[in-house]
């Protein structure tokens, strides 16, 4: 299964399109990881070229096995051509008969600002509730670091709702944090 997905542009932005990472990416996924605030708040260290390789392939394996579902988002050209690489969302930790996965983003330094992250995780949270029904979803979770209140903004204008402080879970989740929570609309 693979999706391409549209979000609207806005007054101030392009149109989003959200595709599966593909090796052309990589290139562009090393200028972007550069980034000392995209390093501080994700976890995959990509420093160069092999790892920006490994990083899509890791993307790639996760559509293949149905498991993660990571969307590159890319803006649009008014002619519908893409046009700069601007982020990564992902539908993750999807398990059949369980009502509920993860939801995670990041966005490039020269997208922040413009509502790129809010309408990426909406797009992907109507594909995510439209795409899997049959297996129960009904639920979606994102969660961030305490201090990271940019993506407590995206959550919120994604209409995620504060749920649950979670505490300090180190070495993987070394402060505390927020769990969002967004539900399906019946």
């Amino acid at each position: 299964m693979a999706a391409r997905l549209e979000a609207d542009a806005t007054p101030s932005a392009s149109a989003l399109i959200l595709r599966p990472w593909s090796p052309a990416d990589a290139v562009d996924l090393v200028e972007l990881c550069g980034d000392d605030a995209l390093r501080r708040w994700t976890s995959s260290a990509v420093d160069d070229e092999a790892s920006a390789a490994r990083w899509v392939q890791e993307q790639q394996r996760g559509w293949e096995t149905g498991d993660r579902f990571g969307f590159a988002i890319v803006e649009s050209q008014a002619t519908g051509h893409e046009e700069q690489l601007a982020g990564h969302v992902v539908l993750k930790k999807i398990t059949p008969g369980t009502s509920s996965a993860e939801v995670g983003y990041w966005t490039a330094a020269h997208a922040r600002g413009r509502r790129v992250a809010p309408r990426a995780l909406q797009a992907l949270t109507d594909w995510a509730f439209t795409a899997f029904p049959g297996d129960g979803l009904t639920r979606l979770e994102l969660l961030h670091q305490l201090d990271n209140t940019a993506s407590c903004r995206g959550a919120q204008k994604s209409r995620y709702e504060l749920t649950t402080l979670l505490p300090a879970a180190p070495p993987a989740y070394p402060l505390a944090g927020h769990l969002h929570v967004r539900r399906r609309e019946l």
